[in-house]
């Protein structure tokens, strides 16, 4: 019998790029940075997290906004989502229309310093991040504002030697860390812990994130 080596336990992740991101950020981009100039009226009164300095975080209804920039990319964002449900779990394209999408959607600006702590997103399946504008990333600081993962397999590193210090993916220790390009969309399970390390450059970094679940009518 051949040696058979399977990848079970596995963190399915998704990612997509929109197809017109420079003229849809732009838009964007415009109407948050208006948005947030207004303070309280459009900040989140309720944050699930400590709000570090340099970070503007919305109320949780930023799908709901009617301006077309913001449903063209709910479009964009849900229709990603659905085919990745879609192939995830095996539904028939019927049984994706019958999905029903229930989320909390909001943007962050994060300026000079800011970050988000190691967090994960309870009471929810799928979460999502967007990228509008990447922000600076200063020469000296290669990390700045990437979006980092943990691997959930929190005993895989206990004991290192040369049978396992050198697992290729999806087997490797540690972390994973995603440098965003602007328009660049990545969905990863809600239950995954992950951060965003200290922002360096003198611009914006700007992202839409939301939390998803699908709620089942009774019967």
């Amino acid at each position: 019998m051949p040696l058979e080596i399977a990848s079970i336990f596995a963190v399915p992740f998704a990612q997509d790029f929109h197809p017109d991101a420079e003229r849809l950020n732009r838009e964007l981009k415009s109407l948050i940075i208006a948005r947030e100039a207004e303070g309280d009226r459009h900040a989140n009164p309720h944050t699930s997290l400590k709000q570090q300095p340099g970070v503007f975080e919305s109320a949780f209804n930023f799908f709901a906004w009617p301006e077309t920039c913001v449903q063209q990319l709910r479009q964009f964002a849900w229709g990603c989502l659905g085919r990745t449900v879609q192939e995830l779990n095996g539904y028939s394209a019927e049984d994706v229309q019958k999905l029903r999408i229930a989320s909390h959607t909001w943007f962050h600006v994060t300026r000079h310093g800011g970050f988000t702590i190691l967090h994960t997103h309870p009471m929810a399946s799928w979460s999502g991040v967007y990228c509008v504008a990447p922000g600076e990333t200063p020469p000296d600081r290669p990390e700045s504002g990437i979006l980092r993962f943990h691997n959930p397999h929190h005993y895989s590193n206990y004991f290192t030697d040369a049978g396992n210090v050198r697992l290729k993916p999806p087997y490797h220790h540690g972390t994973w860390s995603v440098p965003f390009r602007a328009g660049q969309l990545v969905l990863f399970p809600s239950w995954l812990q992950h951060e965003v390390l200290p922002f360096y450059g003198s611009d914006e970094r700007i992202t839409v994130a939301f939390n998803c679940w699908f709620p089942q009518d009774a019967g």
